[in-house]
């Protein structure tokens, strides 16, 4: 096994007796007719590094822009619950209502193992184009847009399953970490396409025009799809591959595989602790990544009071350093051949910069860069985590079934998506100053411009006017409150050449105007530490994870993980000199 596998888990390397082997091994088929290869895309031989890179290529980008298209709505949540008149629990909903969708559609992809899984990858982009570009900038009330956006979290949710299905059939095991994180980038650049394209768009444009641009990129990606995507047959991919150096063993084993033989009990076989522990551990650990791809604008919005796009901008931090660090990590993970002490790096990091970043959450004068810092750190820390778990899990699968592959990455799926879906339940429950400071945000900026002078007094004097504002009629309180109040409107009239002040506080309108107000002011003092319970919930399940990885397959020492690694060489090389003395025995017989 090679030291220092390639990003794409190439070696690099074919031994010329094993490539001669290989190429005996499996028998020549028909060249399919080109009509026939859009549907039929199976691949009877192991691609060569080219094609291999470019399947693992387009399955990535399948990732990146179906998640491009499914975030959109996220960048622009704000605008949305204004014009659909949400509340932040039903906008909440669109999110819960879509997950769960995604979750029983990732239960449905697990059959992929029996249908293949490229061309669910290749009509799922076709699909969610074809919704994104002409029905969701076309919805005309929130219970539409709720109906458009479960079928695109559904296709999404059988992409889920498919495209890593595809990603753990190109990449040995040898290359494995790398390989997952690439695909990875698919929900990570999917987000950090979204943030860019809004953040330097929106201003000009609205946002059904936001979600066309999304559209368009998953039709233009779906031809690529259409024309090249391909995977390996059943016989092939049910196969143990550890190193790109078994493929002459693979391909000479597949020709006797009886591939329904390795398919039943499927399910049972991954109903296991090692594989539904770390789907609820990296599950929960995932929950800061939730709150960026879906409550980040709504946050920074009512908390701090960015603008969509300054929002969007600052989460580009995030999404960089975490695209950066799943590559890096992932070839590292690689190249030491162990995946465990990497997600407990990444874990433990997490949790102490989503601390720090909690403790920012109630301090307004907090820098634009501070904030950037600290999601970087956090990207970071998640991304020494997921890498190395996805090549982890797609490894501990492979310990009980190489040909149930997807049915593990089905369980992963659904029970990703079912935490999606409660923690969004929980979120405008735990955090309820959301939806009067985001619906009724255009009424108070109108109150504040027609009360002007009043509201400008009541400022200045923030502790009088609240005792005042515990009466519904001001006439109505304690004389001695009364007069104070009384006297420092007068003081302030006269200081500031408004002589009609007092008249004009007294009026009934004016009365309206600051009770919304002070409505809102103290709602926006709750805000802070709402979120600050809700950051608290995310470290605790992000520390959850942690004991997760304990009971997932592979070493923690990169000593170890070579021996292993120099004693399946061995194995591979004697079996294949065992198959091939038999053909040999039964050719000359």
């Amino acid at each position: 096994m090679s030291d220092s596998p390639s990003p794409s888990g190439d070696t690099g390397e074919r031994d010329p007796g094993l490539a001669a082997a290989s190429a005996t091994a499996v028998a020549a088929a028909p060249a399919p007719s080109p009509l026939s290869r859009l549907w039929n895309r199976q691949l009877d031989r192991y691609p060569e590094t080219l094609p291999r890179v470019f399947y693992l290529f387009v399955s990535t980008l399948a990732g990146i822009v179906l998640y491009y298209e499914l975030y959109v709505q996220y960048s622009v949540s704000t605008t949305l619950i204004r014009d659909f008149n949400q509340t932040y629990m039903f906008a909440t909903m669109i999110s819960v209502v879509g997950n769960l969708a995604g979750a029983f559609a990732s239960l449905i992809a697990g059959l992929a193992d029996r249908w293949g899984r490229a061309n669910l990858v290749v009509y799922g982009l076709l699909v969610v184009g074809l919704l994104i570009v002409f029905a969701v900038p076309n919805a005309h009330s929130k219970y539409q847009l709720m109906a458009y956006m479960a079928i695109v979290s559904f296709v999404e949710g059988l992409v889920l399953v498919a495209s890593p299905a595809l990603i753990r059939d190109f990449s040995p095991q040898v290359g494995r970490a790398a390989a997952m994180g690439f695909w990875t980038l698919g929900p990570v650049i999917g987000s950090l396409v979204t943030t860019l394209v809004t953040s330097h768009t929106l201003d000009d444009t609205s946002w059904q025009t936001e979600f066309r641009y999304a559209g368009y990129a998953g039709l233009a990606v779906f031809l690529v799809a259409f024309i090249g995507l391909r995977e390996l047959s059943p016989a092939l991919r049910d196969q143990l591959m550890v190193d790109l150096r078994d493929r002459a063993l693979v391909e000479a084993k597949a020709r006797g595989l009886k591939t329904e033989d390795l398919l039943k009990g499927q399910w049972r076989q991954m109903m296991r602790l090692d594989i539904i522990g770390p789907s609820i551990g990296i599950g929960l650990h995932l929950m800061f990544y939730y709150s960026v791809v879906g409550n980040l604008v709504v946050y920074y919005g009512t908390v701090f009071n960015y603008s969509e796009q300054r929002t969007n901008a600052l989460a580009n931090w995030y999404w960089v350093a975490n695209a950066l660090a799943l590559v890096a990590v992932g070839i590292a993970s690689d190249v030491l051949k162990v995946r465990k002490p990497f997600m407990i790096f990444g874990g433990v990091g997490t949790v102490v910069f989503t601390l720090l970043f909690l403790m920012k959450t109630d301090q307004p004068e907090t820098s634009y860069h501070t904030f950037a810092w600290l999601l970087v750190g956090i990207g970071v820390c998640s991304g020494f985590t997921f890498a190395p778990w996805m090549a982890a899990f797609t490894e501990t699968i492979e310990r009980h079934n190489p040909a149930a592959t997807a049915t593990g990455l089905a369980v992963w799926g659904w029970t990703l998506r079912v935490i999606v879906s409660v923690s969004a339940i929980f979120t405008p429950l735990i955090v309820t100053s959301v939806t009067p400071l985001v619906n009724k945000a255009d009424a108070g900026q109108a109150a504040f411009e027609r009360s002007g002078d009043a509201a400008a007094v009541v400022q200045a004097n923030p502790e009088l006017f609240a005792e005042l504002n515990k009466y519904p009629d001001p006439m109505k309180a304690p004389p001695e409150l009364l007069n104070k109040a009384i006297t420092t409107i007068g003081e302030y009239g006269a200081k500031n050449n408004m002589p009609n002040l007092l008249q004009k506080f007294l009026d009934p309108a004016t009365q309206n105007d600051l009770r919304l107000l002070d409505d809102l002011q103290n709602t926006a003092e709750r805000a802070p530490d709402e979120w600050k319970r809700w950051w608290w919930f995310t470290i605790a399940c992000q520390a959850a994870f942690l004991p997760t990885v304990f009971i997932m397959a592979g070493r923690w020492n990169p000593k170890k993980a070579k021996q292993d690694a120099d004693e399946h060489a061995q194995r591979v090389a004697a079996e294949l000199a065992e198959l091939e003395a038999a053909e040999a025995a039964e050719a000359t017989a």
